[in-house]
Formats: structure tokens, C-alpha cells, sequence
């Protein structure tokens, strides 16, 4: 599923539950990380959390189904994009246009994911 498409869904769904068990959903389309992707994990999130790239292409590991969704959004954004355009793209701005309820530990990790991201 693309981001654009993600996005029209979370946008459409009016209620944080049913948002939530969206994001989740999306977590279990994430595909499995090649055994040659080079792996970093994620410090400053309450669960485990690895991002993995080989070449252009980015893949995550999480042990929460909430955390695996939130990862599968942040890639659907940023796959295709050149390591400057993710650096210059203002991602918190955008997720938070999905209007996802995280409560503060979920936000801490989304601010490190971004981070990597970032500093790639």
C-alpha cells in the first residue's frame, strides 16, 4: 500500500480506536527484512525496534503490532526518496496530519525513528 493511499484511509476514519487497529493492520504488510540488510536498532523506543536498508530500500522489525503500523507509515513516506529529500522532509509535520492518538512513550519512539531517519 502507498503512503498516499494510507493516508486517505486514516484520514477517512473518525474513531482513535478503529484508527489504531488500522495502524496496526498496517504493520502486518511489513515485509521481511532480507538477511543481507543492514540493520540499526532504534534507542528511545519503549519496544524493540530495528530499521533495515539494503540499497534504496528500507524494511523495519518491531515486537509491538502498534509499533510495526507506525514503522510501515514512516517507510511508505520516505521509500523512494533520496537521502536528501528524507533528510528535508519534514516527516513529524506530515504523520501528524493522520491524526494518530500515541501516547507519550509511542511519540518518544516516533521521534527516534524520525531521527534516524534524519541522520542517515
Amino acid at each position: 500500500m502507498t503512503y498516499a493511499e494510507m493516508k486517505k484511509i486514516l484520514q477517512s476514519v473518525t474513531d482513535p480506536v478503529q484508527k489504531l487497529e488500522f495502524v496496526m493492520e498496517l504493520g502486518q504488510g511489513l515485509p521481511t527484512v532480507p538477511d543481507d540488510a543492514v540493520c540499526t536498532e532504534i534507542i528511545g523506543c519503549a519496544s524493540f525496534v530495528q530499521i533495515c536498508q539494503k540499497e534504496n530500500m528500507f524494511f523495519a522489525r518491531a515486537d509491538s503490532a502498534l509499533v510495526r503500523g507506525i514503522v510501515a507509515i514512516l517507510i511508505a513516506m520516505i521509500q523512494g526518496k533520496s537521502l536528501q529529500e528524507i533528510k528535508d522532509f519534514d516527516i513529524l509535520s506530515e504523520f501528524a496530519t493522520l491524526d494518530i492518538n500515541l501516547g507519550a512513550g509511542r511519540l518518544n519512539g516516533l521521534n527516534s525513528m524520525v531521527r534516524f531517519f534524519h541522520n542517515l
